[in-house]
């Protein structure tokens, strides 16, 4: 039985398929449409995940779409009317997109897969990141936390997951949402809504929560169990254009931060203030859902559960043994939760847990090349390459990494997810203390505050992290360990804001955050053994098991998917060398680089 999740019409749409309750394939839309968070019907991915299942649509049984639009529609309307005439521009605006295309979505799939003659199935958003999160953990039975914007009312749910089933337990309800208030302070600091919260996240360390009693004590109330209420006249976003008001100005003295402007001190300590109500939240809400469920274990999902601060945290607290946490947490996931719960609702079929062992196979979910299918391409366009034995390419890449270059890593399936994996990864030297810098003015053109992660071996990663348990999808943060920290002198504690960047704080600075953390990815042999390959190599030369990984984009494009994407992306910044499955290429060797080459058609993987 072919099962096909869709999520789209807001953003991150995707498409994934799962086969007798296993997952065969799950994509992000922008992946091939090359359009960052892509809110369209997701075609191409859905082509993709036909594709790799070897099907046509006709064989599909049902497709299930991970919200209810009526539903999410009464909520539009409902918000508006109980406003009027406040938000009537707004409203005139949205009306349109939700009439024409929204509500239509079996209309849709009518005209993308005629031939589909199954059944459409409407699951609700936040059961979908429900099932998105605990279908595929490792748990026979967990609580579940999913906490985002919003969905079709709810903005934060407590559920439990035993064996095949999913119970919703407790919500909170829109205008109320965590989420939200993160995405109201990323406009506020003079990011991008709905792209830009992991850039404050990233800026948190740089300040002071000096604004924390601020934020508690007129934006939001905060209960000893989590729920929370917001005092919606500092908000814009229930009636206008924007996220804040001057109401919201006022309250810290001055106006939203332009983008691109400089940022200064009082920016990051709103970032941190804003980061630590995040994770108190996040902690008291975790602790209800163990008050409420029992449970041993947790599941996340929703856009906030992609803070692998507050994960980090709520790890460490030891509320629950274990953490796992979906890594396409945000809209995408919702793909693959609608997909679970089609198969083990509406049929009812049984589960299989592995204990010790998920289901989501690394996120290694998206298209692959062969070998044989990157070299005619490059050929066909007349790049010079070097093909290696498969033998030699771990040592050859862990030597070019060892003398400061930066690589470009393409290999297997690309991830579903927005955390590149080692799949679609730019590497480097974590030991370098200029990588961090080179990696983000020179390749990213991204801010220069930014950390950078790191994969290590999983075997490897008590010694050299404070981490007690795996981390394979990036997303939880932990302190680099105290033995390769280096502490800081006199001066650099009076240093403020981005002059504490360049301070190094331990013996691999590339991927030491201003607070000496790092968001951590595990390798392990099981799910990526090239990747375990290569960082094995690097440790056996360096005698470190640690490599820098950031994903294979510059700013404000998606990661890349295809070959062309990847020479692309590789040609237009200061990467040293691009390495493709066993197939290298010298930036030295290559010729003047035209941007001309149509990229349409290299997803074709007959």
């Amino acid at each position: 039985m072919y099962i096909l999740g869709i999520s789209c019409y807001y953003h991150d749409s995707a498409a994934a398929l799962i086969k007798d309750g296993v997952i065969i394939a799950a994509a992000q839309e922008e992946r091939f449409t090359r359009k960052k968070h892509d809110e369209r019907f997701p075609i191409e991915a859905i082509n993709y995940c036909l594709k790799e299942a070897g099907i046509t649509e006709a064989e599909l049984t049902h497709i299930a779409f991970y919200e209810k639009p009526l539903l999410k529609f009464e909520r539009l309307l409902e918000s508006y009317i109980y406003f009027a005439p406040r938000g009537l521009r707004t409203f005139l605006m949205a009306m349109p997109i939700w009439l024409k295309k929204k509500l239509w979505f079996e209309e849709d799939v009518n005209a993308y897969l005629p031939d589909f003659e199954g059944e459409v199935m409407f699951t609700g958003h936040h059961e979908s990141h429900a099932a998105s999160a605990f279908f595929p953990s490792p748990f026979f039975e967990a609580a579940i936390l999913t906490i985002d914007g919003v969905g079709e009312w709810s903005t934060t749910t407590i559920g439990r997951g035993e064996g095949n089933r999913i119970t919703m337990l407790q919500e909170i309800n829109f205008p109320h949402s965590l989420g939200l208030l993160y995405s109201a302070f990323t406009y506020y600091l003079g990011f991008k809504v709905n792209s830009g919260e992991y850039k404050v996240m990233g800026l948190a360390p740089y300040g002071t929560p000096k604004y924390k009693d601020l934020i508690l004590d007129n934006l939001i109330d905060v209960k000893d169990d989590g729920s929370f209420r917001l005092d919606l006249s500092y908000f814009n976003y229930m009636t206008g254009l924007t996220m804040t008001n001057e109401k919201f100005d006022q309250l810290f003295g001055m106006p939203r931060r332009e983008d691109e402007s400089e940022l200064k001190q009082v920016h990051m300590d709103i970032a941190a203030s804003l980061q630590a109500v995040t994770e108190e939240i996040v902690l008291k809400l975790a602790q209800h859902a163990q008050d409420v469920t029992g449970m041993k274990n947790i599941c996340l999902a929703g856009g906030v559960a992609l803070n692998c601060v507050a994960n980090g945290k709520l790890l460490r607290k030891k509320i629950f043994d274990d953490v796992w946490v979906q890594p396409a947490a945000g809209d995408a996931g919702g793909a693959l939760g609608a997909a679970f719960l089609a198969w083990h609702h509406y049929e009812g079929e049984p589960r299989t847990v592995s204990k010790g062992t998920d289901q989501q196979m690394g996120s290694y979910l998206g298209p692959s090349f062969s070998k044989e299918e990157i070299i005619s391409w490059l050929a066909e366009h007349k790049i010079p390459f070097v093909e290696l034995n498969e033998s030699l390419v771990a040592p050859r890449v862990a030597k070019l990494l060892s003398d400061g270059n930066a690589i470009g890593h393409f290999a297997g399936r690309i991830e579903f997810g927005p955390r590149a994996l080692g799949g679609r990864s730019i590497l480097g030297d974590p030991r370098n203390p200029k990588m961090q810098e080179t990696l983000n003015l020179k390749i990213k053109f991204r801010e220069s505050f930014r950390p950078f992660a790191p994969s290590v071996l999983m075997e490897h990663v008590h010694d050299w992290f404070d981490l007690k348990t795996e981390s394979p999808y990036m997303l939880i943060v932990a302190d680099v360990d105290e033995r390769i920290q280096i502490p800081e002198r006199d001066e650099d504690k009076e240093k403020e804001g981005l002059e504490r960047l360049r301070v190094l704080r331990s013996s691999i600075p590339a991927i030491t955050h201003v607070d000496y953390s790092a968001r951590i990815q595990t390798v392990h042999k099981e799910t990526n053994p090239k990747y375990h390959e290569l960082l094995t190599a690097f440790y056996n030369l360096t005698g470190c098991p640690v490599v820098v990984n950031t994903s294979f984009n510059v700013r404000g494009e998606p990661i890349v998917a295809t070959p062309h994407d990847a020479y692309t992306c590789f040609m237009r910044t200061k990467m040293d060398y691009l390495l493709l499955d066993t197939i290298l290429l010298d930036k030295q060797d290559q010729p003047e680089f035209h941007d001309s080459i149509d990229w349409r058609g290299t997803y074709e993987l007959d």
